[in-house]
């Protein structure tokens, strides 16, 4: 580990899809799902992420998966609740929500749409901080978001009690090595870009919350436990392997062409719900090569 205090959050956590079957949730697929990153090793799930198609769910519905995650993970392994919304009365429901049925924390993304300003970003992370006593991870995805949380926010925010870690989607692996500066240790630097996990962790980081563990959950924590245990030829190894898929996972609207190869592993449908579109015909057999790469 890079710090002394192995931070709350570390290791591979899977951003885990939502299966669908005729329009509706398929609860009996999802609990499967589950079961199998739990017995593939994984160190935590995030259901009801942006994988998770969760702002195409109802609130209903967005509630009763993270019950049931919870239900089924039972304390293997942590669950980390989508709780984000640009609505912050709306974030602050979800993540009261998440605390009650037990969830170990909550990943809160940064405002989307309505561009709020560094001090907006603080405040809406610090109001839920304030009336949640639930873990919260930041997550920083500005390629979704169009507002990024500036390190010298993060730095403020990681000041707060329940501000316990980021998940960071920039890709930028400089940003962590300048936060390392400015945040007290025991705070969890999660990368949000698979691509990315293998010199995140060389650069200090704890671990990913990954896309790519929905189809390979084995490779992703080989992968995480060669970094972790400095032998980078074995990381770069099974980076090799699992690089193509990293990359053709997004090569269409995520998470199509990642349900599709769960279709593919026959795990689920490759159902998707409006606007999001099923799988690209020409993206098919991308798909279909990386997982023969991966040894799927």
């Amino acid at each position: 580990m890079s710090s002394a205090h192995t931070p709350l959050f570390h290791g591979v956590i899977t951003a885990i899809v939502t299966p669908f079957k005729d329009g509706q949730v398929d609860y009996a697929a999802f609990k499967a799902l589950v079961e199998r990153q739990v017995q593939a090793g994984v160190h935590g799930i995030v259901p009801v992420g942006t994988t998770g198609e969760t702002s195409t769910l109802s609130m209903e519905e967005h509630k009763e998966i993270v019950r049931l995650c919870v239900e089924t993970v039972a304390g293997r392994a942590k669950v980390i609740a989508g709780a984000g919304s640009n609505n912050t009365a709306e974030a602050l429901e979800l993540s009261h929500y998440a605390k009650t049925v037990g969830a170990d924390a909550v990943l809160v993304v940064a405002p989307y749409y309505n561009k709020p300003s560094q001090e907006g970003l603080y405040q809406h992370f610090k109001a839920i901080n304030d009336a949640v006593q639930v873990p919260i991870l930041l997550y920083n995805v500005p390629g979704r978001t169009v507002v990024d949380i500036s390190n010298d926010t993060v730095s403020r925010l990681a000041k707060l009690p329940n501000i316990v870690g980021i998940k960071d989607a920039t890709g930028d692996m400089v940003r962590m090595s300048q936060l390392r500066l400015t945040v007290e240790e025991g705070f969890s630097f999660i990368s949000g870009d698979d691509p990315t996990l293998l010199g995140y962790v060389a650069h200090g980081g704890h671990g990913v919350i990954s896309v790519t563990s929905n189809v390979a959950p084995e490779a992703m924590v080989a992968l995480y436990n060669a970094c972790v245990a400095n032998d980078f030829a074995e990381a770069r190894r099974i980076q090799d392997q699992l690089i193509t898929l990293h990359k053709v996972l997004f090569n269409d609207a995520s998470p199509s062409p990642t349900k599709y190869a769960l279709s593919r592993l026959g795990l689920t449908t490759d159902e998707v719900r409006l606007p999001i579109t099923p799988c690209a015909e020409a993206v098919r057999p991308q798909v279909d090569a990386a997982l023969k790469l991966a040894g799927l």
